[in-house]
């Protein structure tokens, strides 16, 4: 019951945000910007009784993630400014999110063990 009580609640935000998104495009960007996602998953979390600890390391890999999503809504935003299919824009999106982090974590190993080193 509680997974359909926070599956519901997420979807009303996300409906919330499409809905301003749609009247007002640049304030449904900021609001679809802030990490919605991150902070609704960290108070399911500690609701369900996760420890600081676990929020944490959660909180981390969030940050961790940023610039890859960055990278992927960058070429999101140019390639539907110069008239790709919006399914096409979003697919090479997730195609740079993945490239990068697949970069990020082979730089983060090749640090780690230079450091270790």
């Amino acid at each position: 019951m509680f997974v359909l009580f926070k599956i519901l609640l997420s979807a009303i935000v996300i409906g919330i945000v499409t809905e301003i998104s749609r009247r007002i495009p640049a304030y449904g960007g900021i609001l679809a910007a802030l990490p919605l996602v991150s902070l609704i998953s960290i108070i399911w979390l500690k609701i369900q009784g996760e420890t600081g600890t676990d929020l944490s390391k959660f909180a981390l890999g969030v940050l961790s993630g940023f610039p890859a999503t960055a990278v992927m809504l960058v070429v999101v935003y140019f390639s539907l400014k110069h008239a790709v299919n919006l399914y096409i824009s979003i697919l090479m999106g997730l195609t740079g999110w993945i490239v990068f982090l697949v970069l990020q974590e082979a730089v983060l190993r090749y640090v780690k063990q230079t450091i270790m080193s």
